[in-house]
């Protein structure tokens, strides 16, 4: 009963619809700051926690502070299990780490976690899957629009090509970025894989370097760059003989994410346990 009132639209069934409780764990890097500030301005939403890793010199501090907006009376902590104790979702963009410790908190609690941490590796996304048989969990690598039909355009390239166009995969982000490559460009490795129909670790060659031979048919290609304050440049190429298809994505500030992120919290709340990803959530 809960959940379907949860659901409502505004001006159906028996009153308005509920504010969504939202959590933002990390909440002291950029992305986290972002993530607190779009959290305030969405309608639909009420942030009620933000949690640090223990011993940040920022625990105590007022959250509106740290989004760049007035006091709202909630100190940041780092009390992760206090704040899904009072949330309806969390979203994570913290370090592979910390999310496998969210997840457990998450199940403990019975609460919505949208992840949008990178960096995962199999045995992490093993956990995530199972994690989803309990609870409603969304995980996307990237959480902007404008990625995720990318991604899409990129899988149907890929199709209708064939395999006589190489497909080389370029990113670049800023000086700050632990992983390479980066999570974004893993997903659009994926989706182009998926169009040729391989899985991408069967075909994928990160980085080259000395003599390395001819380039195999069939291979998917990663460079990663790194540098200043870039959020984040993807372009996916696709080569032949005598012509080149490029598809590209350039981010030029964070708010992107941090929106796609609280959007993904307000649709996953309050869902039937799963694993979801921005696909669902942009009806794509």
């Amino acid at each position: 009963r809960v959940l379907a009132w949860r659901n409502q639209k505004v001006g159906e069934g028996e009153g308005p619809m509920q504010e969504t409780r939202i959590a933002v764990l990390g909440c002291g890097g950029r992305m986290g700051r972002r993530l607190l500030a779009i959290s305030l301005e969405t309608a639909g939403g009420r942030l009620v926690a933000g949690t640090l890793r223990t011993g940040s010199p920022l625990e105590g501090q007022d959250l509106g502070r740290l989004a760049g907006h007035g006091e709202i009376g909630i100190e940041a902590t780092s009390d992760a299990e206090g704040a899904f104790g009072v949330c309806d979702v969390a979203i994570d963009f913290t370090s592979p780490q910390a999310t496998m410790e969210h997840l457990k908190l998450a199940v403990r609690h019975r609460k919505a976690l949208v992840v949008g941490t990178t960096g995962l590796d199999d045995e992490q996304l093993a956990e995530l899957r199972e994690a989803a048989r309990e609870v409603p969990i969304l995980y996307a690598r990237n959480m902007s629009l404008g990625i995720n039909l990318l991604a899409i355009l990129v899988e149907q390239a890929a199709r209708l090509l064939g395999p006589e166009y190489d497909i080389e995969i370029l990113e670049m982000h800023h000086r700050h970025k632990v992983d390479a490559p980066s999570g974004t460009a893993l997903l659009l490795g994926e989706a182009a894989a998926e169009g040729r129909g391989r899985a991408l670790r069967d075909v994928a060659k990160e980085g080259r370097s000395g003599i390395t031979g001819a380039r195999p048919a069939g291979e998917i290609g990663f460079a990663s760059l790194r540098g200043g304050d870039v959020p984040g440049d993807h372009t996916v190429i696709f080569a032949t003989d005598g012509e080149r298809l490029e598809l590209g994505h350039r981010a030029s500030n964070r708010d992107l994410f941090a929106r796609g992120g609280v959007k993904a919290a307000l649709w996953c709340a309050g869902r039937q346990p799963g694993l979801y990803s921005m696909r669902d959530v942009l009806g794509l």
